[in-house]
């Protein structure tokens, strides 16, 4: 993974010695159970764990030396275990296929991952509750198709986001539940070699459920699902970060990223003040969504397993998830520092005289006995005349002055619709219903 996008504590889960640490947990554990079993001596998995009670440094240096002779990484990681144990190693591994230790590990790591990311997510989310509540009623205007539709708060619009998180947690954690599974079920997963005993009390030890049936690999529907709920809080990600963007351009500047004393926006003009922040947001939920399509296609291995998706998830792994972590941090510095102007944003909602109170005069007319084709009309031509007029004409003022406007309602019940509070009736239950208070 490039440094500049990782964070130290994910970055620790899948480097080469954490990797072997839980391989040799595994095997030890597995040989543990063994031992009950009386299928290996109580003496080979003593001397594992006692090996183990030194805190040994891993020699990946070493094993990677191994593996270059034998072409196979958990061959050589027992051949190095095996040197440094003695004889009683050789009881290590009994019954048990490669992919028992490997499916397993990543499980670990993708469920340890998980488990950052929901802590993170937690992070993002009370700074996102904060920022809502700090900006519930502060009015702005809402927009669709990037044009000015109809008054909203900005406190909303942090609102959706929470909940938007809010249910990315709940996915992180179903996905989280279903890859954390172990298989120590020995070729073909058949249990031939091996008592699902063995797998049971592996998966206890580390923290994991039992795989139900195996092939001779976990099936990677799994993971499928698991990088695709990655994808998915990537996108959520983008989502905000393109919202912060928009709001930063110089036309709007109703909110802008932090920016520090000294920092510099351009090289060439001075007078910059770039989203860079969010933009790289943006591009690193590409990056996170990149390893949904290959996860995909791991799915469909050939007959009981091929390792075509061996490769894969040795990129993937590392990558989504270090990147959507590192992400997620960013993103919640992001929303805790954010610049928020509610005076630009009550300039912009003043700005096109008035048309942001279109439909309430269009229902008023409709509920005055016009048919709503008629009320369309009527108001759209006084609308498109303040358009036209880059908001410099009133809506209210030419409502008031057109004569079958006038003819159904009064000046005061014209006036009526124009009062912005209106739009913020259901703030509250809106907020109750996303915060729950």
């Amino acid at each position: 993974m490039v440094p500049r996008y990782a964070r130290p504590q994910m970055t620790a889960l899948w480097d080469a010695e954490a990797r072997y640490r839980i391989w040799f947990e595994i095997e030890a554990h597995a040989t543990d159970k063994l031992a009950d079993l009386g299928v290996v001596p109580a003496s080979a998995a003593k001397a594992l764990w006692d090996w183990w009670a030194t805190n040994p440094v891993i020699d990946v240096a070493a094993i990677d030396a191994i593996e270059a002779v034998t072409k196979h990484d958990v061959i050589a990681f027992l051949d190095w275990v095996a040197q440094q144990v003695g004889p009683e190693a050789r009881f290590m591994h009994q019954g048990m296929t490669s992919s028992d230790v490997l499916d397993t590990t990543l499980s670990v790591q993708l469920a340890r991952a998980a488990d950052l990311l929901i802590a993170q997510i937690d992070k993002l989310l009370a700074a996102i509750k904060t920022r809502a509540f700090e900006h519930k009623y502060t009015p702005t205007i809402g927009r669709s198709h990037g044009i000015h539709a109809e008054p909203t708060t900005f406190g909303k619009k942090l609102a959706e986001a929470y909940a938007e998180f809010t249910r990315n947690r709940a996915r992180l954690v179903a996905a989280r539940a279903e890859i954390a599974t172990c298989a120590i079920s020995g070729a073909v997963g058949t249990f031939a070699n091996i008592d699902p005993a063995v797998e049971e009390h592996v998966a206890h030890a580390m923290g994991l459920a039992v795989e139900p049936v195996s092939t001779q690999v976990i099936p990677r529907d799994r993971h499928a699902m698991f990088f695709a709920t990655l994808g998915v809080v990537a996108s959520s990600v983008e989502r905000l970060a393109v919202e912060i963007r928009h709001l930063q351009r110089t036309e709007v500047l109703e909110a802008e990223e932090y920016f520090a004393p000294g920092q510099k926006g351009s090289s060439a003009m001075p007078h910059k003040r770039n989203p860079i922040l969010t933009e790289n947001l943006t591009g690193l939920a590409r990056v996170v969504r990149s390893a949904v399509t290959p996860a995909l296609e791991n799915v469909a291995l050939w007959h009981e397993r091929d390792i075509s998706h061996s490769s894969v998830e040795r990129f993937i792994g590392p990558d989504a998830t270090i990147t959507l972590d590192f992400a997620l941090g960013r993103l919640t510095g992001v929303v805790e520092k954010l610049l928020v102007y509610p005076e630009r944003m009550q300039k912009n909602l003043d700005r096109m005289g008035g048309l942001v109170h279109s439909q309430r005069v269009l229902l008023a007319l409709t509920q005055a006995g016009l048919t709503r084709d008629d009320s369309y009309r009527l108001v759209q031509r006084n609308a498109m005349k303040v358009w036209e007029s880059d908001g410099a004409l009133s809506l209210l003022e030419l409502l008031k002055a057109d004569p079958e406007v006038a003819a159904a309602l009064t000046p005061a019940q014209i006036e009526d619709k124009f009062n912005i509070d209106y739009h913020f009736r259901a703030i509250d239950t809106i907020f109750d219903r996303v915060f729950g208070v």
